[in-house]
């Protein structure tokens, strides 16, 4: 059983469950299943968040599991929780993409319309186009801003959780994201 953090969040510290689950997923494919159950859709949204597209994000993340799986034998616990592990594999992964991505122009399509179900199309194509803009100034962060915002809002951890995740400081956290977010409203104030 998961113990509740203050945040209302499953602990995200390593805990005894976690670091026994672990190890056994080193053999035990079922194991393996339940971490995979755990961590995927932190994972997805932080790819989601990343790359701005469902089709991508759900490749990458089918990836990420893939890569622990493979060198899951090879793994030891540091005292980071082992979502950290995964988002590093994840923040791998996408830099990678992104690369790949500068190769290669892509034109992807816009989601926007599968995603709004409101009454009034002029208020719901308002906010669609407020929240494109916004994941667009946050996809030109450089990548450690882009991940604590993401961490932050779209995963909800604190800042100390975050410094475990990046392996960082609470201060340094708090420090990087008070400055991400004067370095967004500077950004969206040109916009205007």
């Amino acid at each position: 059983m998961m113990t509740q953090g203050r945040s209302g969040h499953p602990d995200r510290k390593p805990g005894k469950d976690e670091a026994q689950l672990v190890s056994k997923a080193k053999y035990d494919r079922q194991a393996f299943g339940e971490l995979y159950e755990r961590y995927l859709q932190k994972i997805y949204t932080y790819l989601y968040y990343r790359t701005g597209n469902h089709a991508d994000a759900e490749d990458l993340t089918s990836r990420v599991f893939q890569k622990a799986y493979v060198h899951l034998p090879g793994y030891e616990q540091l005292g980071l929780p082992f979502s950290a592990w995964l988002y590093r594999i994840a923040h791998n992964l996408v830099a990678n993409w992104y690369r790949d991505q500068a190769r290669r122009k892509v034109v992807g399509l816009d989601e926007a319309v599968k995603h709004s179900v409101e009454e009034d199309p002029g208020s719901s194509a308002e906010k669609t186009d407020e929240r494109e803009r916004l994941l667009q100034l946050i996809r030109k962060l450089p990548e450690e801003k882009q991940q604590v915002i993401i961490l932050k809002f779209a995963e909800g951890y604190s800042n100390a959780e975050i410094g475990r995740i990046l392996g960082r400081s609470e201060g340094a956290i708090k420090s990087l994201y008070h400055r991400t977010l004067l370095t967004l409203r500077e950004k969206c104030v040109q916009w205007e």
